[in-house]
């Protein structure tokens, strides 16, 4: 059976609401990243996560050489961020990580200071399809932040207002 069109499926996967994330990896001069919303979750046992990268950009090399990243999940008022680790302003390499405070992990990855939540993980298992590399990073640290995330839905950054809940209501 043949596979549809890829306009078809651009335009319906415009409709699938996803978080956006910068992944990083790298130390100093070798720092790298980008901007994705192909982040999911995969079991508890190990705690583990994937992460769809296209296989020509700059992170895809980096990632494979140092065995480990981070997800760096981005809240409502880093759009900016987003749009340059997405390469909307032609700055590449280590010169994106110019305009935010950054610190490393515990694996050596740079995390954003004030994201949403940074994960990091080691490489646990990776596969090419088609165009991009799917990385499965076996999760080793977490920490939260605060505020709305920050989605991709029909081709636009928008966000999600958090629910306030009050404790008797859970």
């Amino acid at each position: 059976m043949p596979s549809i069109q890829p306009a078809d499926f651009r335009q319906a996967m415009r409709y699938l609401a996803s978080g956006v994330a910068i992944v990083t990896t790298g130390t100093a001069g070798g720092r790298r990243g980008l901007t994705v919303s192909s982040v999911t979750s995969i079991c508890m046992e190990p705690p583990c996560l994937l992460v769809g990268i296209n296989a020509q950009s700059e992170a895809h090399d980096a990632i494979l050489a140092s065995g480990s990243f981070a997800i760096n999940l981005l809240h409502s008022d880093q759009e900016d961020l987003a749009l340059r680790f997405g390469g909307q302003e032609g700055v590449k390499g280590v010169h994106r990580f110019g305009t935010a405070s950054w610190t490393q992990g515990v694996v050596n990855v740079p995390l954003l200071s004030n994201a949403l939540c940074a994960i990091e993980c080691v490489l646990y298992d990776h596969k090419i399809i088609g165009t991009h590399r799917i990385f499965i990073g076996r999760i080793v640290a977490a920490r939260a932040g605060h505020g709305n995330p920050l989605i991709n839905f029909q081709g636009a950054l928008r966000t999600l207002p958090v629910a306030k809940f009050c404790a008797e209501c859970r």
